[in-house]
């Protein structure tokens, strides 16, 4: 049995391969400082360095999905969704001039969830993406 820590809507889907149509390979790093506080920020994937304290949550829509290690610390027991909404957000990720952003929703990882989770192993931290 496999956990995904991270995956999209159906909506945030169609804008993220929109967003790949006009900007190349993108990466998502979600972190909790400013520009919008904690909302995830997009990336073409060259214009973002990924530390090696970042954790690597999972690829959604061929994009790599990182947070920032201290971030992470408070969601591990968290499963992302990646969805998105009307309005603009107020950092620099590539959906702003669309009028959207992108949005989290979450949910504490069930026990049986989080169990196979810790029997994985760590989350790899890290660049893992080119």
């Amino acid at each position: 049995m496999s956990i995904e820590r991270v995956t999209v809507t159906t909506e945030a889907e169609s804008l993220l391969r929109k967003m790949q149509g006009i900007h190349g390979p993108l990466l998502f790093h979600q972190s909790g400082g400013c520009c919008d506080g904690s909302a995830p920020m997009c990336f073409p994937r060259g214009e973002f360095k990924v530390g090696q304290e970042d954790v690597f949550l999972g690829t959604i829509v061929d994009t790599p999905f990182y947070i920032g290690g201290a971030q992470y610390e408070y969601w591990q027991h968290t499963h992302l969704t990646v969805d998105v909404v009307k309005g603009r957000g107020s950092g620099f990720s590539v959906e702003a001039p669309e009028g959207v952003r992108f949005l989290i929703r979450s949910r504490v990882f069930t026990d049986d969830e989080y169990h196979v989770l810790q029997k994985a192993g760590p989350a790899p931290r890290g660049p893992q993406h080119d």
